[in-house]
Parts: structure tokens; sequence; C-alpha cells
């Protein structure tokens, strides 16, 4: 059996939304929406948060996600590479532990509209295929090789991907998609051997549009408020 441990990487500073992490959605942080979804992956063994804030790391144990470690300051700035922080807590449970790792599993608290099923596919997707990692993806609402454009000092305007042949329609245009920090589910070896995830061998798996949310500003932790109140179920009230 694969040893598959999910992991929430959380720093504490955060520009556009400041204290990004432990922000409210419906009544609870944005972190506990992670741990909480992670915790219901039938996919997952574990759930561990990495953070460089004593808070977060609070919050992340009271929901039921274990803090065995805290993350280097030099690994929780605006400019240090996520793949840090990933080899990081590979290497810190793998001592604490004791055995290595099999499967890596990133569950980024930003994503607060995902469902367990979506991690579910992400790992079973990486176990059931080559590929080093697998992504998440939605349907991208524009279109490089329609429109999308760059724009020259001079003010010229050109299309950000020149297409082959004219394209009239948004349709007739590649497919393309935007990524999305759903999930990553990657190999542990790749992690250590590549400084991209497009450096290794990638796949992805399509997550709809109203779950790939991904809170970056003021604006979309408002739009996550809003989906999250049209999917919430309303209490079962008990009969009088």
């Amino acid at each position: 059996m694969l040893h598959t441990l999910g992991f929430v990487f959380a720093r504490g500073g955060s520009k556009g939304v400041p204290n990004k992490n432990l922000r409210l959605l419906d009544g609870k942080p944005l972190i506990a929406h992670a741990i909480e979804t992670a915790l219901q992956s039938r996919s997952i063994d574990r759930v561990i948060v990495s953070t460089d804030s004593l808070e977060i790391a609070h919050e992340a144990r009271k929901h039921g996600a274990e803090v065995p470690f805290m993350r280097p300051l030099d690994l929780a700035t605006d400019t240090a590479p996520e793949r840090l922080a990933w080899r990081h807590a590979i290497e810190q449970m793998e001592r604490i532990d004791g055995k290595r790792l099999d499967v890596f599993v990133s569950i980024p608290p930003t994503c607060p509209l995902r469902i367990p099923s979506d991690i579910d596919r992400a790992v079973d997707a990486l176990v059931a295929g080559d590929g080093d990692i697998v992504l998440s993806a939605t349907d991208a609402s524009c279109n490089p090789y329609f429109n999308m454009i760059t724009i020259a000092e001079n003010g010229a305007a050109e299309l950000a991907a020149k297409p082959n042949g004219k394209i009239a329609r948004r349709q007739d245009a590649p497919k393309v998609y935007e990524l999305t920090a759903v999930a990553y589910a990657a190999r542990r070896d790749p992690i250590f051997q590549f400084d991209s995830i497009f450096d290794c061998d990638a796949r992805a798996i399509e997550i709809p549009a109203e779950r790939a949310v991904d809170i970056d500003t003021e604006f979309d932790l408002k739009l996550a408020e809003f989906l999250y109140s049209q999917n919430k179920q309303p209490p079962i009230r008990k009969a009088a």
C-alpha cells in the first residue's frame, strides 16, 4: 500500500489578501476548509500542515491536522519557491516517521470550494498513470489564440499566441485550460529532481469552474463566499 500524505502549505504572510489563510468563509478559516476536506479524502493517510505561523499551527491542530514541525522563515517569504517548502516538508516527515514517502499531495487553502473527490481523482490519476505529477485545471475563460493580447510600447496589439490560420469564433480556437490550486498529487522523487512542475511529466484532471476559485484577491474571496452560499445545504429541521 502506498504511503500517501496530504500537505497543507500555509504561511503567515500574504500581500494580496492580508492574513489570507485565516480569513473566514462561512465562519471557518480557509485553512480549516482545506484540512477538513483533505481528512475526508479516501486517498490520504494523514494531513500535515507546513507553516511559519504559530496562530495557523494552532488553528490547524484544532481542525484535525498534524503540525509536527514549523517551516523555516526563509521558506515562508514571498519570493521563496514553493518546491523548496515541498522538499522540506517531505524530508521532515520522512525523518519523523522513519519511512519513505510514496505519494505527496498538496491541498492549498486558497481553493476552499474543492470536494474530497477532487483530491481522490488527482491521486487516482497519478497512481494509475505514468506521470510524475497530476495538476488540476479548469476551462479557461479567455483564450490566447482568440481574445488575449500583448501590447507593445507603441500601443500595437497582437494576439498572445498566433493561431494556425484565421479563427472567427472562440469555439474554433485550440482548447486551453487554466491551472488551479485545487490539488497537486506527485511521486516523491521528481519533487527533488526538477525545479518546475513542467520540467517533469505533468498530467492534469479537469475541475469545474465553480470549485476552482483560487483566492488571491478580495474579489476572489467575495466570489467564493457567494458560490459557497449557493451550494450550502440548509440545516435539517427535526419534526415537532
